[in-house]
């Protein structure tokens, strides 16, 4: 269940852009670097952290499993 989960996210044809992946990339990491510094709401800055690691993982893999169900890709997402 969990390896079908981490290949869905880690693999798939790339769907994305050149700029699409750099600004997933450049966003994702400032997110996560904001996240990184002390705020009073940890919960806050933990959803920040994991958001912007999942668009850094999007923009460094160059697949993007939403916009793959929304053009109607191919590719099938796992069940859980």
């Amino acid at each position: 269940m969990a390896s079908d989960l981490i290949h869905d996210v880690f693999s798939g044809e790339r769907n994305l852009t050149t700029k699409e992946r750099t600004i997933s990339v450049v966003l994702g990491l400032g997110l996560a670097a904001a996240a990184a510094q002390p705020r009073p709401n940890k919960f806050l800055s933990l959803a920040a952290l994991v958001a912007g690691s999942l668009l850094a993982i999007r923009g460094a893999t160059g697949h993007c499993a939403a916009k793959s169900l929304m053009s109607g890709g191919s590719h099938t997402p796992a069940r859980i």
